[in-house]
């Protein structure tokens, strides 16, 4: 019985070389926006060849997609992070405990911001936000369901992660009006996330057993 092979690693001289092109249009995007952004100025960040960068991406919008997923990945690793059951009594409290965690992911990486809530225009990578926030969307049921007795939920409709795509609008509306997202804004989206959730969450959940 044949066995299909997996796919390879790149070797480590090769992912030291992604690295050093995704951190270098990190820069750049943190310094000039997405519209700054191109192979030969990345290269010339990352002070390798323009044809080394071609090598792993073809084009902007396919760095731009790694980017995207690397940044998806923080948003994972937040709702993968242990939760101090302690910390909250009911799910709107989860809902505001993993709303912060997001915010903090966002405060503190430009190329989150950029990316996913400023006005780029660019399809690949709205296209990459979306896929990714299904995923998350997935991760953020279980947690919920981890933690409470969770009613039965609609199949056709992924309903956190249309919560997360609505509490990110209100986080791109405060980045187009005020080139951050606000204290003031930042309690709207966490608002409508909450919100959103309660159209299909009763105000109180039993608590499983941790």
């Amino acid at each position: 019985m044949s066995r299909t092979p997996s796919p390879r690693k790149p070797r480590a001289s090769s992912q030291a070389r992604i690295e050093a092109i995704l951190a270098a249009a990190r820069e750049l995007l943190a310094g000039e926006g997405v519209a700054g952004l191109s192979i030969y100025s990345v290269a010339e960040r990352a002070q390798i060849p323009p044809s080394s960068v071609y090598h792993f991406f073809a084009s902007v919008p396919a760095l731009l997609e790694a980017l995207t997923a690397d940044v998806h990945r923080a948003f994972r690793e937040a709702l993968s992070a242990p939760i101090d059951a302690h910390a909250f009594s009911t799910w709107q409290g989860l809902s505001r405990l993993v709303e912060q965690r997001t915010l903090e992911i966002y405060r503190q990486d430009t190329a989150a911001r950029q990316l996913i809530l400023a006005q780029h225009g660019l399809n690949e990578v709205a296209q990459a936000d979306r896929q990714h926030d299904l995923e998350l969307g997935k991760l953020m049921h279980s947690l919920f369901d981890r933690h409470f007795q969770l009613p039965s939920m609609p199949t056709d409709v992924d309903v956190f992660a249309l919560a997360m795509e609505l509490s990110d609008r209100v986080y791109a509306r405060s980045m187009q009006l005020h080139e951050q997202i606000t204290p003031r804004m930042a309690e709207e989206g966490m608002r409508v996330f909450e919100a959103y959730l309660g159209l299909y969450l009763p105000p109180f959940l039993a608590r499983r057993p941790n």
